[in-house]
């Protein structure tokens, strides 16, 4: 379980799979690719950043939320893998941030996503990626990301 020992080095625990707050499930396999449906900054089944980034949020706060969604898009993973190490590759993250008008640093929001799965997963961590701005999320989210996972 070499992805958990690096999470736990990174001082991060997964938490338990939320229910979801819709009608879908947290991740479909298909063959060896798993989609992972988006995920906000939950803790604790608490939505913990709210409001558009370079208004509400500062930079560094979307990034703290864009770090929990990918938290949590591990603990979907998880859940429904039993192991983390069975993951070959991130192949894509699409990442949608809820921005004030003019606020432009969407990718470096998700730079924040991007470099926690490299840390966790090394070389299987590196991804293609959208950033995306946009006006509102669910329950008022800050940041939403999802993912494309290829799996042994």
């Amino acid at each position: 379980m070499i992805a958990e020992e690096k999470l736990q080095a990174l001082g991060i625990t997964l938490p338990a799979l939320s229910e979801p707050k819709a009608m879908y499930i947290p991740v479909v396999q298909t063959g060896n690719l798993c989609f992972v449906s988006g995920q906000i900054p939950m803790l604790d089944d608490r939505l913990v950043y709210t409001g558009k980034a370079g208004a509400e949020r500062t930079l560094e706060e979307a990034q703290e939320a864009a770090r929990i969604c990918v938290i949590n898009g591990l603990a979907a993973l998880r859940a429904h893998l039993g192991d983390l190490d069975r993951i070959k590759r991130i192949v894509k993250l699409q990442a949608f941030v809820s921005s004030a008008v003019g606020f432009d640093k969407q990718h470096i929001v998700i730079n924040a996503a991007s470099q926690l799965l490299y840390d966790v997963l090394g070389d299987a961590g590196r991804h293609a990626r959208t950033a995306i701005a946009v006006n509102q999320l669910p329950l008022d989210a800050a940041v939403e990301i999802e993912f494309i996972v290829e799996v042994q």
